[in-house]
């Protein structure tokens, strides 16, 4: 049967004293209520509306996706009013799924066995079991069948000692649900229309009402204040090692990895502690990443090193290489199959050919390096004018020396070699030596500096 969902998202979130609308903050470097959307739209939802209110505009600009429908609800007036913000857009012959935005670990899985309880009943909430439902809203049966929410202020005794509470994501049908919004009552101390009462409205019409339940609370847990949204990363951080320990990657301390994108990993690939991934990062098979190392939009390639302390974004490692420790490849560098850049080597914009190596203390940017070429320690490439930016070529099996500077646009060709602390401004042919150096003078008896 077709379905929509509703997401509601309006809320300021005033416990997370901030600027920015709850439903931004990020867990797993993604924004709460983007991971509900996209959980949402690999469920195949036909149509997904989304309640806004509180940082409208920031919301817009941050959110981008097409055919979202966006629900202004102006004012605040409870959650059963926020869903009739999306009533008109709701269709009678179609279930519509209604969730929180600020849930941001709700699982695929979990919305499919909603949907399968939905199909043979009326109306399906999701609701779990908590050893300590303090505050919650309990959820009361009779025969089998759910008949009303109950607030823990308004709970006798006997329905305290229910541990099942409401988590307030539901589905039902388009026409039940429109006409149950429509009768909704502000009359309570808070003057708000709340969702819940729907509950008892369909109760009263002796619908079937039945739930599903999640894996894990932690699915259906919502966030109020930075403790909360800290408890969740953690707690995504946690399924998502798992995950990855469960598909043969090794972690050295799963609970000192975090991964804010998503990584595809060969086999017998070792990450050490502390290492960040973001974007999307593929491993090759054999890849050992360093500790404290930052991945981010790369790929690196069966069997290579990357050493601890290593920053690489938007970056090609090749088969076999080896980065760091403390190295730094920005975007568009790329290092061919058994290259290697060393401590403190930065290569932006450059391509290190196959067996070419920078051990130490280098800068390569916007620069082609041969194979099998050596880049002595202290090497730059003058890239930048202060306004243009410039190329510079190496070729094959040439010898850069330490601490010269490479003034681009300049090529030194195959076989070349530079002599150590040279400042190359001109081409240097094919198998010759270039030097370029003040000329050296001794002066006899020169009389040291004394302390005044």
């Amino acid at each position: 049967m077709a379905f929509s969902v509703v997401v509601l998202a309006a809320g300021k979130g005033t416990r997370m004293k901030s600027s920015l609308p709850k439903v931004l903050h990020k867990v797993g470097g993604v924004p709460m209520v983007q991971r509900i959307i996209n959980t949402v739209k690999s469920l195949g939802a036909d149509n997904i509306h989304l309640v806004y209110g509180h940082g409208g505009d920031l919301l817009q600009q941050t959110i981008v996706e097409d055919n979202l429908n966006w629900c202004l609800q102006s004012e605040q007036l409870g959650t059963g009013h926020a869903v009739q913000q999306a009533a008109p857009h709701i269709k009678d012959n179609e279930d519509v799924l209604v969730l929180v935005g600020d849930a941001p670990l709700i699982r695929e899985e979990t919305l499919d066995a909603l949907k399968a309880v939905k199909a043979s009943c009326d109306l399906a909430l999701l609701t779990v079991e908590l050893d300590d439902p303090t505050g919650m809203g309990r959820i009361v049966r009779e025969n089998d069948n759910i008949t009303q929410i109950v607030e823990h202020k308004d709970a006798s005794d006997e329905q305290r000692a229910i541990k099942e509470i409401n988590t307030g994501m539901m589905m039902m049908s388009g026409a039940d649900l429109k006409r149950w919004l429509h009768n909704l009552s502000n009359d309570n101390a808070q003057g708000e229309y709340y969702l819940t009462d729907v509950i008892a409205m369909a109760a009263s019409e002796g619908k079937r009402i039945q739930s599903a339940q999640p894996a894990s609370a932690v699915e259906v847990e919502g966030v109020n204040n930075r403790i909360q949204l800290s408890n969740l990363e953690r707690a995504l951080q946690a399924r998502q090692a798992q995950q990855l320990m469960t598909d043969g990657v090794t972690l050295l301390d799963p609970a000192r990895f975090d991964m804010r994108g998503t990584l595809a990993a060969g086999s017998d690939v070792i990450i050490d502690v502390n290492v960040i991934v973001e974007g999307n990062v593929t491993l090759g098979n054999n890849v050992s990443i360093g500790a404290n190392s930052i991945l981010r939009d790369c790929h690196i390639a069966d069997n290579a090193v990357i050493e601890a302390n290593s920053i690489i974004e938007q970056a090609n490692v090749g088969e076999a290489c080896v980065v760091g420790p403390y190295a730094r490849l920005r975007p568009g560098a790329v290092m061919h199959r058994n290259a290697k850049v060393g401590n403190f080597v930065e290569m932006k914009k450059t391509v290190l050919g196959e067996g070419a190596k920078a051990n130490h203390l280098t800068y390569l940017g916007d620069a082609e390096v041969g194979a099998n070429a050596n880049i002595g320690a202290g090497t730059i490439t003058c890239n930048y004018d202060g306004v243009n930016k410039s190329k510079t070529i190496i070729g094959e099996n040439a010898f850069i020396g330490s601490n010269s500077s490479l003034v681009a646009p300049v090529n030194v060709g195959d076989n070349a070699t530079v002599g150590a602390g040279s400042v190359i401004t001109s081409a240097v042919d094919d198998s010759a030596l270039a030097v370029a150096r003040g000329k050296q003078r001794n002066i006899a008896n020169w009389p040291r500096p004394t302390k005044k």
